[in-house]
C-alpha cells in the first residue's frame, strides 16, 4: 500500500480508502479502481494524498475487508449528519434512527470479528465531523465487544461514539475547519464542546440519555486528571467514556486534518502507548491494539532479515505480522521470496517502515512494485510483472 498525490494517481490503481464528500456522502468507495474522472475530482476537491494497493494500474490488488460493511457505514455517515442537521435547526433529533443505525453496527461488527482494524477513510473539512463520529462508533464498539459487553451494552457505547461530538455544534465551523493553529480563544471554545454535548444529550426523552451525555462530557478526560473539561480522574470516569476516549483519539490521528496529515499506525501506536502516560486506560489500550493492524496488510518494511511486504496480520500479534521477504538489507531483490512470521522472530526484528519517498525510490530504482509479492501466484514467477518509468 502506498500513500501517493493526486498528480500520481493513475488510471486502474485501486483505491484502499473511501471518501467522504463535504455531505457526508460516499464520492469513492475503497477497492475502486480510479478512472480518469476520479482523478480529476479528487484534483478538484483538493484531496492532500490518497493510499492505493499498488503504483502499477496492472495489479488491482484489493484492500482488506472492512470491520463494517460499507452500506453499513454511509447509511451511518447519512444517519449522523442529518441528526446534526435536526440538533442545529429545533434542538431534537430522532433516536429511534440512530437507534437503527447502531443495531447495524453493532451486527456488523460482532459478524466481522475476523477483520482487524487496516486503514481509515478520507473527509473533507465539513463532512469531518459525521465520518468520524461513525468511526469512533465502530472503533468503540470493537473495543466494547473485546472487553466482553453484553449486546444491548454495545448498543449503548455504539450510541455514544455517534454522539460524542454533538457539541460541536456550538463550535463555530471556521474554527472547526481551521488549517492554522488555534488561538488561546478559539482553543477555549473547542474546549467546550464536551459540556455543550452534555446539555444536548440530557435533554433527550431515551431511558439511555445520562450515559449518553456521560460519555460526551468525558471523552476528552485523562485518568491522571489532565484532561477536560472537568479534570475527571480515575474511576470516576465511566468505562465506556475510557473506551471511546481511545477510539476518539486513534482516529483523529490516523485522518488527514486541514493542519496534518495522516499519522501511519505504527506512529500512533506508539503516540498513544509510550507517549501519553496517565492518558488512557491502559488495560483497553493493549487489547485495541491488540486488535488494530499496527502494520495494515501491505506495509512495506526494513527488517534484520531483509525488505519485506506485510501479508497477514494476526490477532493479538499485531506487532509481529506475517510478512514476505522480497529484498536482502542492501535492496537487492531475492530469487526467491519467503514468508514468514515475525511472531517466531527477535522483537526487534523490525527496524522501520519505509516512508513513501523511500518506496517510490525503490521501486523506480527495481521496477518492482513489492504489492506483486502479495500475489501467491505471481510471487512464483522468475520475472515479475515491471513497472516502466512512465508509469511513476
Amino acid at each position: 500500500m502506498i500513500r501517493l498525490k493526486p498528480n500520481q494517481l493513475k488510471t486502474g490503481m485501486v483505491t484502499a480508502q473511501s471518501i467522504f464528500n463535504e455531505k457526508g456522502a460516499p464520492f469513492l468507495v475503497r477497492g475502486t479502481p480510479l478512472t480518469d474522472r476520479y482523478i480529476y475530482r479528487l484534483r478538484q476537491l483538493s484531496i492532500p494524498e490518497l493510499h492505493v494497493t499498488s503504483l502499477s494500474s496492472n495489479f488491482q490488488l484489493q484492500p482488506p475487508p472492512d470491520i463494517v460493511e460499507e452500506r453499513t457505514r454511509v447509511q451511518a455517515v447519512d444517519n449522523v449528519a442529518e441528526t446534526f442537521r435536526e440538533a442545529e435547526e429545533n434542538g431534537r433529533f430522532d433516536m429511534t434512527r440512530l437507534e437503527k443505525c447502531a443495531d447495524f453496527l453493532v451486527r456488523d461488527i460482532m459478524a466481522k470479528k475476523k477483520n482487524l482494524v487496516q486503514i481509515t477513510d478520507i473527509r473533507l473539512h465539513d463532512s469531518y465531523t459525521f465520518s468520524h463520529s461513525v468511526n469512533v462508533a465502530v472503533l468503540s464498539t470493537m473495543l466494547g465487544d473485546l472487553c466482553g459487553y453484553s449486546k444491548r451494552k454495545l448498543q449503548i457505547i455504539t450510541l455514544g461514539g455517534l454522539l460524542h461530538d454533538i457539541g460541536k455544534l456550538a463550535v463555530p465551523t471556521p474554527i472547526l475547519n481551521k488549517s492554522g493553529s488555534l488561538t488561546a480563544g478559539e482553543f477555549k471554545i473547542i474546549r467546550r464542546h464536551p459540556s455543550e454535548g452534555r446539555k444536548i444529550l440530557k435533554e433527550l426523552t431515551s431511558p439511555i440519555a445520562s450515559i449518553l451525555a456521560i460519555i460526551a462530557v468525558q471523552h476528552h478526560e485523562h485518568l491522571d486528571g489532565s484532561g477536560y473539561p472537568y479534570h475527571v480522574r480515575g474511576k470516576s470516569i465511566h468505562p465506556y467514556s475510557r473506551i471511546t476516549a481511545i477510539a476518539d483519539v486513534y482516529d483523529a490521528l490516523t485522518s488527514v486534518r486541514p493542519y496534518k496529515r495522516a499519522y501511519k499506525p505504527n506512529v500512533v501506536y506508539r503516540m498513544m502507548m509510550q507517549n501519553s502516560p496517565g492518558h488512557f486506560d491502559m488495560d483497553r489500550l493493549r487489547l485495541f491494539f491488540d486488535n488494530v493492524a499496527i502494520y495494515p496488510v501491505g506495509t512495506v518494511m526494513k527488517t534484520q532479515l531483509g525488505y519485506a511486504i506485510v501479508k497477514k496480520v494476526v490477532f493479538g500479534h499485531t506487532l509481529a505480522p506475517v510478512v514476505i521477504v522480497f529484498a536482502d538489507k542492501n535492496g537487492n531483490l531475492l530469487k526467491k521470496p519467503f514468508g514468514v512470521n515475525l511472531a517466531h522472530c527477535r522483537r526487534d526484528v523490525i527496524q522501520y517502515v519505509m516512508d513513501d519517498v523511500e518506496l517510490l525510490n525503490f521501486i523506480r530504482h527495481t521496477g518492482i512494485d513489492p504489492a506483486v509479492f502479495l500475489d501467491d501466484d505471481l510471487r512464483a514467477m522468475k520475472d515479475y510483472p515491471r513497472i516502466g518509468k512512465h508509469e511513476i
